[in-house]
């Protein structure tokens, strides 16, 4: 591979606290290896419409603590065409890019391997992702941060169940995993929890809730991912409704949404940023590319992005057996 002499550096897919922390960590590490810097706006799609600026020490003090991107982030339809991909090849090469560090999940690292498939460019990813599921690395750059916004709200949530003897339904994010919703149903005490991964038995959870809220008379919990079967919190609340033995349960469903993405990541969330951002510029200079930096066990890993959108990261089955035990 060819010296490199000028990186790019974007943020791309759905944001993730956290990911000012890489950004500033890999602008600072590749001043630190005498390389210039481009950061790109909108991700793919900046790449594509010439939305490039220069970054430079300075240029990223006082984001460490932000949430959001102060790349910003966008969906680009064109970039999925191999004419907008040439396009974002051409504006690299108008910059002097010969590298690039992406920040996101699996849609931009399918799109950062294309670039280096089909351009030569060298890219190493950096995991930023609330959902924790990418395959190649023990945490993701948000999830911490997301976990613990939903921790928060399920103890207000609650107060108030407690206070009125309620069934609440909490809905949190994880359309594909849940990391989320076993984390946190665990952290906050939830009844039960249900995710993508298991199946749900509608006849068990309303035979579950019935006996809880009978043996305890006191308010219960649920943690729904939005990508349960039955289609998250409302779903859940429409099939219990439905049943006559619920018509005297006072019944409530909260879905805390796009809370989670937002807010000043979590120490961390800082760290493990921090440490990305940099291990993903010294995998550049070290001739590395087409890989996702990543920590596992303590250790930072190199995981080929092939395998980490090819892969789907499993949860660990004996927390989804602690819920169960300690409900």
């Amino acid at each position: 591979m060819q010296d490199i002499e000028r990186i790019g550096v974007y943020t791309s897919g759905g944001d993730a606290p956290g990911m000012n922390a890489c950004v500033r960590a890999v602008v600072r590490a590749a001043v630190a290896n005498d390389l210039e810097v481009m950061g790109i706006r909108r991700g793919y799609e900046g790449m594509i419409e010439d939305d490039f600026v220069e970054m430079d020490r300075r240029s990223v003090s006082n984001i460490l603590q932000s949430g959001g991107t102060v790349l910003k982030s966008a969906r680009s339809e064109v970039f999925r065409t191999p004419e907008g991909r040439e396009k974002a090849a051409a504006n690299l090469q108008k910059y002097g890019i010969s590298a690039l560090v992406a920040v996101g999940g699996d849609g931009t690292f399918r799109g950062a391997s294309k670039l280096h498939e089909e351009h030569g460019i060298a890219v190493v990813g950096c995991p930023g992702t609330i959902d924790n599921d990418l395959f190649g690395t023990d945490a993701t750059i948000g999830f911490d941060t997301a976990l613990n916004t939903a921790l928060e709200n399920i103890d207000r949530i609650r107060d108030t169940a407690d206070a009125h003897n309620r069934l609440f339904l909490v809905e949190v994010m994880g359309r594909d995993a849940g990391f989320i919703a076993l984390h946190s149903g665990i952290g906050g005490g939830a009844e039960l929890v249900l995710i993508p991964e298991t199946i749900t038995e509608m006849d068990m959870i309303k035979e579950r809730i019935l006996s809880l809220m009978s043996a305890q008379r006191r308010s219960t919990i649920v943690i729904v991912a939005e990508g349960d079967e039955f289609g998250g919190a409302r779903g859940i609340e429409q099939a219990l409704r439905e049943d006559s033995d619920f018509a005297d349960i006072d019944l409530r469903a909260t879905i805390l949404g796009h809370t989670q993405r937002g807010g000043s990541p979590s120490a961390s969330d800082r760290v493990l940023a921090s440490r990305l951002g940099v291990a993903a510029v010294e995998a550049l200079v070290d001739g590395h590319a087409d890989v996702m930096v990543g920590v596992v066990n303590g250790e930072t890993k190199l995981t080929p992005l092939r395998n980490v959108y090819s892969r789907k990261k499993s949860i660990d089955y004996d927390l989804l057996k602690l819920t169960q035990v300690l409900s």
